[in-house]
């Protein structure tokens, strides 16, 4: 999740510790839940960033809303993708209701366009194309998702909308909250407020409350990439029709013609997307991705994440990451974590003994007996620096080569080279009378 969002004010001072995380950034309000930047904490004493959605009560007090918002977690808490925003925490403290994910550092696609069009930069095309095709390998992903017997979960996001489509400054684009809308849709009577800026990209038979599948996914991924090529929404409501009126009807206008290549293909492609018959449309997010994907190289307007990672940063990463940062900071300086368990020492393995050392090495201090070592190394790094050697081992030249010590002269070894001589005497008489 993102954390640039122009939110409102918290509804509690920060910092502040919740359980496991210390909030320090309000993100925004949503529909069912306020939304904040946390720093958390594990067992194992490790910190990491996360976004944490604090559940509104008039929902969280809803039982059958609670229960089947935990299922739905707990489904999507099973989906691992480049393209998805992973969900690994849900539970309740102080009587709140919560959902921690994965921290994603940018914007959402609205916030992103928001800004470009306050700069009064554009998003060129060929990155609304990336946008587009890396939220259709999400929704692919996750529409063929099954369980651990190979059956299908049948997982259909349901709020495919741009503020869920969040992208980082390195380039990434992710689909987040898989599952939530279900917990809202499938309530008998729908909670006041769910549907605030959603009916925009709703599919005519989930506007008119009838029972989605896949395909309805296809339908909002394609209005996406129909606002961000067209430049403007693609509803807008009119007198006596509101937005939602118009999604139940599927009067999708035609792409305003923008100078893109082959303009007739591209529209052809939104057209069997937007179908208001479900019949007439995609039948899953893979077979737009392949159309899209052979539209966008005839039209050459590939882009690699890089390109669109070296963009953002240009455009953003001071006023994200400083900001993000400086807040991070200050929460820290304020609410230090909570403490945790210290690993249990594992059993050490003795070293074999070393040789002795030659005398400059060995004039070294005494080694601090075991107590003192582990309050010493407590203090230190992980990594170690490197070992320092004492002066005087560098400090002397290599002694000249000596030939080890060996007996006296006119010991053994004059015995032994008399010897020598003799038999060679021996045998030169031996080949002088042979001769004659």
């Amino acid at each position: 999740m993102t954390s640039a969002k122009d939110a409102d004010e918290p509804e509690f001072p920060l910092p502040r510790r919740f359980g496991r995380y210390v909030l320090f950034d309000h993100i925004g309000r949503g529909g069912m839940a306020e939304i904040y930047l946390a720093r958390g904490t594990t067992q194992m004493g490790a910190a990491r960033l996360a976004v944490v959605k604090l559940v509104l009560n008039r929902f969280a007090n809803d039982p059958a809303f609670a229960q089947m918002l935990v299922t739905e977690a707990k489904l999507a808490a099973r989906l691992s993708h480049a393209n998805v925003v992973q969900t690994f925490d849900l539970g309740r403290e102080e009587e709140r209701l919560y959902i921690a994910m994965e921290y994603v550092e940018g914007f959402d696609l609205t916030q992103l366009l928001r800004k470009l069009a306050a700069k009064k930069i554009g998003l060129p095309a060929e990155y609304g194309f990336l946008v587009v095709t890396e939220m259709l390998r999400a929704l692919d992903y996750a529409h063929r998702c099954t369980d651990d017997r190979g059956a299908s979960l049948g997982i259909v996001h349901r709020d495919v909308s741009p503020s869920n489509v969040l992208i980082s400054l390195e380039g990434e684009v992710k689909l987040c909250d898989f599952g939530i809308a279900r917990a809202i849709d499938d309530l008998s009577e729908l909670p006041e407020g769910a549907l605030e800026g959603k009916a925009a990209y709703m599919s005519p038979e989930q506007a008119k409350g009838e029972k989605i599948d896949a395909r309805a996914d296809v339908f909002a991924a394609t209005t996406i990439l129909w606002e961000i090529m067209a430049g403007r929404r693609m509803y807008k409501s009119q007198p006596g029709r509101d937005v939602l009126e118009l999604a139940k009807a599927g009067d999708v206008p035609p792409l305003p013609n923008r100078g893109l290549p082959n303009h007739e293909r591209l529209q052809e492609i939104l057209s069997k997307g937007l179908a208001a018959d479900r019949d007439a449309r995609y039948a899953s997010a893979a077979a737009l991705l392949a159309e899209l994907e052979d539209y966008i190289a005839e039209a050459r307007l590939l882009a690699s994440p890089m390109r669109f990672a070296q963009f953002l940063t240009e455009q953003f990463e001071h006023e994200l990451v400083a900001a993000r940062r400086e807040r991070e900071q200050a929460a820290l300086s304020v609410v230090s974590p909570e403490p945790v368990d210290v690993i249990p020492d594992l059993p050490s393995v003795e070293p074999p003994e070393p040789p002795p050392e030659p005398a400059a090495v060995s004039q070294r201090a005494p080694a601090p007996p075991p107590a003192e070592v582990a309050e010493v190394a407590a203090s230190q790094p992980v990594v170690a620096p490197p070992r320092e050697v004492a002066p005087a081992a560098w400090s002397k030249p290599p002694a000249p080569f000596q030939a080890p010590p060996g007996p006296e002269p006119g010991g053994g070894r004059g015995a032994l080279i008399a010897g020598v001589v003799a038999v060679l005497l021996v045998l030169g008489v031996v080949a002088a009378m042979a001769l004659k």
